[in-house]
């Protein structure tokens, strides 16, 4: 999953005849194709329908749009590869019935006997492009689109301008408008292509920005005209892989429905020039995860001269969970447009259900790149006996999995076989207080397709949430500790009083229990261990508003929403 920060908005006007339109043609045209081709980064055969895609788009460069969707086993990336798919990804080659890759949909349309599957499915072989895409450019439109674009980069704002023109009336009382944004020319690895790691990757899907489906548009009779302006700030980085926004490329269409594609058309947004001789953007943090017994961090931070001049030093103020600042220094030479990861020296933070890192740098020309955040867990804690369960595929054989000590012991562990396949296998163990950490591999690379793993201890806390789309392995450690049973709290007769509370709050029968109180944001504000039959807790320094309070016994028991009023 990836986490960004997204502002997307639509202006829109709307009218029945024609009127200011400044881009799109207001004359009657043939369909434009758009190919959705679903690939990925171990698929070998997967080069030869890049081939296939370019040299149709080659033949029709303004009618026929490429994008490709990075998907399915073949493209989950492992250790330290990129990882292209986006969260759009699977539900759109879900309703195409794709049987292997590379496929393509051409207007995700029907065209009898070309399918790769089922009769009435839209995926085809990458043998069968070129003839549908002649059958769809040789038919009408009803619809005409034309996209314009600009990035500003120290912004990452793009502003997208879009408009359709009906020239004939749409059989459907309302249509789909969607945005597709590619990046270009992206170097990576790829199994076939003879490229090994520099294999260059082109229409990337990386996000939609009108969303799985796209923008509802209710007027579609003739003369309808459609204009929308949609502002797309892009995050730092999709999935870890950073922006490059001089290869950003648009691709809009519009739709009958959540398929059938009527026409498409593209855009390559023009790059604002830089306005500022002195300015460094901040595009994020490395992905930080917590560890036994760790509580430091060394956090990485790229960095984008977002100026006209060359940055050759910077002065980095960092800290964790809003504590202790840290000051670093750097020296280089950062040209215009160059990017760097820098990496911060170590800081210690202390652990939280929700970490937290923050990064700034001095004032420059442009301050409001100039500072980034970042969030983490705190690790797991769960009762020594834990349940294992692994629902395989058929092929089996490729598992195996192991629960490690700190000393690096294997406590448990197991090599599948065929006589596995498309079981779900059951262990329960009960371990010493350790920090033990569970490995599950998979040799071929793909996971679990149609199954996978979790990891679960006896009174529910979640380890490792079921989930098989690891690739060639997953790692989570967690610690395992002796922790008392629910019986041993009677939640029934917990009180918490009053409520709202303005100083003191109240808590009966909770005894040899552990409290923590958290803002909604997951902080932690309050902690108290082995409280007494009556706890009197002190909430004085808490602004107003909503908090919960949580109960443990060695493990969460309950949750409280609280309003602390002062």
């Amino acid at each position: 999953m990836y986490k960004k920060l997204l502002l997307l908005t639509a202006l829109c006007c709307i009218s029945t005849t024609f009127f200011a339109q400044t881009i799109v043609s207001t004359t009657p045209e043939n369909k434009k194709v758009v190919l959705e081709e679903f690939t990925g980064i171990h698929c070998s055969a997967c080069p030869s329908g890049h081939v296939v895609a370019d040299a149709i788009q080659s033949a029709n460069p303004d009618d026929f749009f490429i994008i490709n969707v990075h998907q399915g086993p073949f493209a989950i990336a492992t250790g330290s590869e990129p990882n292209f798919i986006t969260p759009w990804a699977d539900a759109i080659a879900n309703q195409t019935g794709l049987l292997g890759y590379p496929a393509g949909t051409i207007n995700r349309t029907n065209f009898p006997g070309l399918e790769m599957g089922d009769p009435g499915t839209t995926a085809m072989g990458r043998g069968q492009w070129a003839a549908a895409t002649d059958l769809v450019l040789a038919e009408s439109s009803y619809v005409n689109l034309a996209v314009e674009a600009t990035i500003d980069i120290p912004t990452n704002l793009m502003t997208i301008h879009l408009e359709a023109y009906y020239t004939a009336d749409s059989p459907e009382s309302s249509n789909m408008l969607n945005v597709a944004i590619l990046q270009n020319n992206t170097l990576g690895p790829q199994s076939g292509g003879g490229q090994g790691n520099n294999y260059n990757h082109q229409h990337r899907l990386i996000d939609l920005a009108t969303g799985q489906w796209g923008e509802e548009i209710t007027n579609t009779t003739m003369g309808s005209f459609i204009d929308r302006t949609y502002n797309y700030t892009f995050p730092p980085s999709i999935n870890g892989v950073y922006i490059d926004h001089n290869e950003i490329e648009l691709v809009v269409f519009m739709a009958e429905n959540n398929q059938t594609v009527v026409s498409g058309n593209k855009g390559i947004p023009d790059v604002n020039p830089l306005t500022s001789t002195n300015d460094a953007s901040l595009l994020g943090i490395n992905e930080l995860v917590s560890a036994c017994g760790v509580t430091s961090v060394v956090p990485e931070v790229t960095i984008l001269n977002s100026g006209t001049d060359p940055i050759t030093s910077l002065n980095f103020t960092y800290s964790t969970n809003g504590g202790a600042t840290e000051s670093y220094p750097w020296s280089g030479n950062l040209e215009s447009l160059e990017t760097v990861v820098v990496e911060l020296p170590t800081i210690d933070y202390t652990a939280q259900a929700i970490n937290t890192v923050d990064v700034s740098i001095d004032n420059d020309d442009f301050n409001d790149n100039n500072t980034t955040s970042t969030s983490f867990d705190d690790i797991i804690e769960a009762g020594t006996t834990i349940d294992l369960t692994i629902i395989t595929d058929q092929y089996a054989q490729e598992i195996s999995w192991e629960l490690v000590a700190s000393d690096g012991t294997v406590l448990e562990s197991a090599q599948l076989t065929t006589g596995d396949n498309n079981q779900t296998l059951e262990y329960n163990f009960t371990f010493s207080e350790d920090c033990i950490t569970f490995n599950i591999n998979d040799s071929y690379g793909d996971g679990i397709i149609n199954g996978g793993a979790s990891l679960i201890d006896t009174n529910g806390i979640e380890i490792y949430p079921f989930f098989g789309n690891y690739g060639s392995g997953d790692t989570k450690p967690y610690y395992s500790k002796e922790v008392l049973g629910t019986d041993d709290l009677d939640l029934s007769k917990v009180s918490i009083y009053p409520n709202p509370a303005a100083n003191i709050l109240n808590i009966e029968n909770a005894e040899n229990s552990n409290i923590e109180v958290y803002d909604l944001l997951g902080k932690l504000l309050i902690s108290k261990s082995s409280i007494d039959t009556l706890e009197q807790l002190n909430v004085s320094n808490l602004i107003n508003g909503a908090y919960f309070i949580r109960i443990y016994n060695g493990l969460q028991l309950t949750t409280e929403k609280i309003i602390i009023s002062r």
